[in-house]
């Protein structure tokens, strides 16, 4: 039996340093790679050889990166990472919105990166619904039976919190923006309201961590939005 082919990675950036330093990164660490340096190219190339993930810088020479995404989105699932040195909040809440899985600042970490890149080939390889139970550290949340578990014990969430926490769940490790949360829990006419969101994630944080101060499954990324622990 033929071993399975390695993950394929689109790396779409126009500096030629950093696309070195990724291209490097990623075939020591067993994924195969293709390469493109402008946005057409990016999208051509994603066409042409179906990668597995998209690494996508948003300052190209021709399309935005934002434009990239919205592109790749029209036809494909695709996990995309974003890596820009555009640090502001703002340009982190437009690329998630468009369609991005993830954002990373430059400079970061090659071992961030990996792991970023890991959780996001585990969600698309399983599926936002495939998996009946989402199960990270102590805490277990039973999809299907509509049950979450801390230890083996039971929490009782109230049907907001029930459904906040599980819609972060179905996208472990990925962030979702305020108004993506906001639109899942509350409907599309809630989306300016993003206090409804740090109320609630407070309360859950309150049933489901050993310290809220610190939460182990429920992250905050400041300004953004929030992701849940893929691990």
């Amino acid at each position: 039996m033929s071993a399975p082919h390695p993950p394929r990675v689109l790396v779409v950036e126009d500096e030629p340093r950093m696309q070195r330093l990724l291209e490097t990164l990623c075939d020591a660490n067993g994924y195969a790679v293709v390469t493109a340096a402008d946005g057409a190219s990016g999208v051509a190339r994603a066409a042409d050889h179906q990668p597995d993930l998209v690494l996508l810088d948003l300052g190209l020479p021709d399309l935005d990166g934002l434009e990239v995404t919205r592109r790749l989105r029209s036809w494909s699932a695709v996990p995309i990472i974003v890596l820009s040195a555009r640090g502001r909040e703002h340009d982190k809440v437009e690329a998630l919105d468009a369609g991005a899985d993830d954002y990373l600042t430059k400079p970061f970490g090659a071992q961030e990166l990996l792991a970023r890149m890991r959780a996001a080939l585990r969600r698309h390889d399983r599926g936002a619904d495939a998996a009946p139970v989402v199960a990270v550290g102590a805490l277990e949340i039973d999809l299907s039976a509509r049950r979450v578990r801390l230890r083996g014990e039971e929490v009782h969430l109230t049907p907001l919190e029930y459904r906040l926490l599980t819609t972060l769940a179905r996208h472990a490790g990925r962030v979702l923006t305020h108004r993506q949360i906001l639109a899942d829990v509350w409907g599309p006419g809630a989306v300016e309201q993003t206090h409804y969101v740090r109320i609630y994630a407070s309360q859950v944080r309150r049933k489901i961590e050993d310290d809220p101060a610190r939460p182990r499954y429920l992250l905050t990324e400041s300004g953004v939005g929030y992701r849940f622990a893929a691990e």
